[in-house]
Order: structure tokens, then C-alpha cells, then sequence
């Protein structure tokens, strides 16, 4: 077997036998394969697809590559969520103390930012002396003591999918969904979680722009999970606006906060509580209230053991970026379109995310918006914020809002968009 020849199927859309898959995953774990070679391979397959039998037999291999967890001694019953990312997307970060405080178990492991998406854990390290990194002892210690854990996937678990998760993110093959399906899949599967919801998003600022993909992506990891005895189901999810009115790190964890405090964006709460109506019924627990457990505190209580136990401060002062710049309405009507992807990559160029693997990010940096599509704005009121500690960055973060707004004339009919399209189970 050599990696060429691996590479030359694809390319030529081939299909890829068990022996190729099961050979490349392992010789590119064990770095018998280089960066430059995989990259190759990734980028076949986002021209070329795969078919089902390839995507479950990589999912498979990716799950090989590692260990496999066991949550069977815990008291509750677990449940997961996943995100296919967005913008402004944190909704783990009220969500997991939220189901944890109705009485499951929510094991979330979670990832760092692909391209224009922010990662939740980038968000969570925004808190001083919060930890990703959890020995899954300590995992499992978290999990047990506070119902809820959010943390980095340990080194032991698909180990491939960790170096071919970064890869994607920096050689422009993020969005092919055989790879999508199977990271996702692969960790969560091995992760052990008895339940699992999975949040695709559709629209400008989602890796899916159609619901045709988004349904395609959604059924293969519905599938995944429920072929692998994980009870699954996917709802698929609005991304062509931001969610709420933050996109950056330090700046989604403070409006998180806001809606474990029983305010916050209206789409962040409603959403919120969708998925956790989903990952309560999946785990069995159908007569959960998480409404009340926000309005009374108890989904807050948990965020601060959560937060505590893994080394965070959950009083201490968020970063704040050193620099601002006021982006204001050009004219005066109705807000009717506010685009995902122009302001994710606002963000992405303030500090927020990374161009390369081994980029740092600015805890202070993102977007600050100061209206939604639906909201009439007056010309000269402020309609952005852009925060960055590097000023110089302004001028390139304002290239990509050129065209990101639509201002129709004042009376002009809007019509929200759902944040809820589809359910697949």
C-alpha cells in the first residue's frame, strides 16, 4: 500500500477499498503519511465525494486510530450536541449547564475554530485559568460532580481525526462532507455518549449553504450514529445571520452568561432550548422543564461548577479588546439582511480566529452588532462594533462588510426566517 496510489484513486473518483481507508488513516497517524500528502487526499475527496460504505469505513478507522470511552458508571443518562459552526454560534456554552441542571449528563467535547466559525473552546479559554484540557479521569470527575463537562477530546481519543480536524481547517477542505461527517462522527461515537444531538447549519455563514447539502450532511451522521447503537437526530438550523449580537471569544462568553441569567438574544435562548428539549427526550428524560431551569437559576449554578471545576474564574473580568471602531447604518429603513459569512470573517481578520494550526487568537477580538435584520435604523447610528487589540487589522476587517447589509426603505414587509428548518431523525 502507498499513499499515492491511495491518492490517485480518489482523484480519478475512484472508490476507496477498506484496505486503502484503513491504511491511510493509520500510516497518517503514525506520520507515515506527510501533511502535504493528506491534504492532497482531502481535497479529492471534497471534489469527489464519497459514497456511504467509504464514509463509514473512514468513520470507523478514525474511531480505531484511538480509544473508546465508557460512561456506564454514571448515575444519569448522557447526551451530546454538536454544531456544525457557525457565527456568533455559542450556544454550547448555556446549553451543557442548562441540560446538565434538567438531569442528564452532558459529556461535550468540543473544538477550536475552522476557518471562519469560531470554536467553543477558544470561547471558554477566554476565562481566566479555564482549562480545555482534561485527563479523562478528570473528565469523568467533572462530569460526575457538576452533570456537565466541556473540554478538548484527549489525545487517546481518534487521534487521527485531531491532526486531520487542524489540516482542513488550513488547505481549504473544510467543507467537504464525507470529512465533516466523519470528525464529527468519529469523536462522538468514540466518546461514548448515550444520545446525541446534532445542530447543521444552513446559510451564507454555514460551512452548508443549501438545505440540499445540509439534509445530505445530516442524514450521513444520522446515519453514523444510529448504525454505531447512538441514538440520534439532527436538526437543521438558520446560519445566514449571525446568532444574537456577538461573534467573537470573550464577547460570546459574556452574552452566554447573559442567557444562563435568564436574559440574552431571543434566537440564542430559542435555540437554546430547542436542542435541549432534543437532548433531554433522547435521553429519556421527556418530562424536563429547561425553561424553568433557566428562569431559576439552576442551569447558571451549573455553568459556575462547570467553570470552576476546570480551573476558571467564574467572576473574574472577561478580556476586553484595546481598540474599537463604530461601523454606522449608511442610510435610514428597515435592516433586511445582516450576512453571516461577511461578518465571520470580519471577526476571523480582527484576531478572532486563525490562518494557520498554530496561530493564538485574541480573546478580546470579534463583532459587535447593534441590530438585526427586522430593526429599523436611523443613518449615523451605530450598526457595528469591531473590537481588536491590533487597530491595524480595521481596515482589512472592513473589506469583507463592503457588501454585508441591506437597508430597504422605511414601511418595507420583513419576514424572519425560522431559526428552526428541518428535523432529521
Amino acid at each position: 500500500m502507498d499513499v499515492i496510489s491511495v491518492i490517485r484513486t480518489k482523484r480519478d473518483k475512484g472508490e476507496l477499498s477498506p484496505e486503502q481507508i484503513d491504511w491511510v488513516i493509520d500510516a497518517y497517524t503514525r506520520g507515515a503519511v506527510a501533511d502535504e500528502q493528506m491534504s492532497a487526499l482531502a481535497m479529492a475527496i471534497l471534489l469527489n465525494g464519497m459514497n456511504r460504505d467509504e464514509i463509514a469505513r473512514w468513520t470507523a478507522a478514525m474511531i480505531a486510530s484511538g480509544e473508546r470511552m465508557n460512561f456506564d458508571a454514571l448515575s444519569r443518562p448522557t447526551a451530546d450536541k454538536h454544531s456544525t459552526g457557525g457565527v456568533g454560534d455559542k450556544i454550547t456554552l448555556p446549553l451543557a449547564p442548562l441540560v446538565a441542571a434538567c438531569g442528564a449528563a452532558v459529556p461535550q467535547l468540543s473544538g477550536r475554530g475552522l476557518g471562519h466559525t469560531g470554536g467553543t473552546l477558544d470561547k471558554l479559554e477566554s476565562i481566566p485559568g479555564w482549562r480545555a484540557l482534561l485527563s479523562n479521569e478528570e473528565m469523568l470527575h467533572v462530569l460526575d460532580t457538576t452533570g456537565a463537562v466541556i473540554c478538548a477530546a484527549g489525545d487517546g481519543l481518534a487521534p487521527a481525526d485531531k491532526k486531520l480536524y487542524a489540516l482542513r481547517d488550513v488547505t481549504g477542505t473544510v467543507e467537504a462532507i464525507p470529512l465533516i461527517a466523519s470528525s464529527i462522527m468519529s469523536k462522538k461515537i468514540a466518546e461514548g455518549t448515550g444520545s446525541l444531538v446534532l445542530d447543521v447549519k444552513v446559510g451564507t455563514g454555514a460551512f452548508m449553504k443549501t438545505i440540499e447539502d445540509a439534509r445530505e450532511l445530516a442524514s450521513t451522521m444520522v446515519a453514523l450514529g444510529t448504525d454505531s447503537g447512538v441514538k440520534t437526530v439532527a436538526l437543521l438550523t438558520d446560519m445566514s445571520t449571525p446568532l444574537g449580537l456577538t461573534a467573537g471569544n470573550a464577547l460570546e462568553v459574556r452574552e452566554s452568561v447573559e442567557v444562563l441569567a435568564g436574559g440574552g438574544p431571543q434566537d440564542v435562548v430559542d435555540l437554546t432550548l430547542a436542542l435541549a428539549r432534543e437532548m433531554l427526550d433522547a435521553a429519556g428524560l421527556k418530562d424536563a422543564d429547561p425553561a424553568k431551569a433557566l428562569k431559576d437559576g439552576s442551569a447558571m449554578d451549573v455553568w459556575r461548577r462547570m467553570i470552576s471545576a476546570q480551573g476558571g474564574d467564574p467572576d473574574a473580568a472577561l478580556p476586553v479588546a484595546r481598540e474599537r471602531h463604530v461601523v454606522t447604518a449608511p442610510s435610514s429603513g428597515v435592516l433586511t439582511r445582516l450576512d453571516a459569512y461577511d461578518i465571520g470573517i470580519a471577526a476571523w481578520r480582527l484576531g478572532a480566529g486563525r490562518a494557520r494550526k498554530e496561530d493564538p487568537v485574541q480573546a478580546g477580538a470579534g463583532v459587535e452588532l447593534h441590530a438585526r435584520p427586522g430593526d429599523t435604523v436611523t443613518a449615523g447610528q451605530p450598526l457595528l462594533t469591531l473590537h481588536t487589540d491590533t487597530p491595524e487589522k480595521f481596515d482589512y476587517a472592513l473589506g469583507s462588510l463592503t457588501s454585508a447589509w441591506d437597508i430597504a426603505p422605511e414601511g418595507t414587509d420583513f419576514k424572519a426566517t425560522p431559526i428552526v428548518l428541518d428535523r432529521i431523525a
